[in-house]
């Protein structure tokens, strides 16, 4: 029986943003929440927060953001009143 190939959870992230386009994800890793691409930038901007590249080297890096799950409620009032539509992934 051949062994499946586990999807990284970027990899994951991307899926779930193909079938949900227009929406900012918020994608859960561990203790944090993470926005990727798009999403960051615009996380960044509205809540202040800091990007960051996951892929450095890469000739297409991946630019992220992220905040601590406690934050979710205030982080996604504020990403709501700015006009994005949101969608959370635990």
């Amino acid at each position: 029986m051949a062994k499946t190939k586990q999807k990284t959870p970027l990899e994951r992230h991307d899926e779930i943003k193909r079938s949900n386009p227009g929406v900012v994800l918020l994608f859960r890793t561990g203790d944090f929440y993470e926005a990727f691409r798009e999403d960051a930038e615009i996380a960044a901007r509205v809540l202040g927060l800091t990007l960051t590249t996951m892929t450095k080297s890469s000739d297409d890096p991946v630019t992220k953001v992220g905040f601590p799950f406690h934050s979710l409620d205030d982080s996604l009032r504020k990403l709501i009143e700015a006009g994005y539509r949101c969608s959370i992934c635990n």
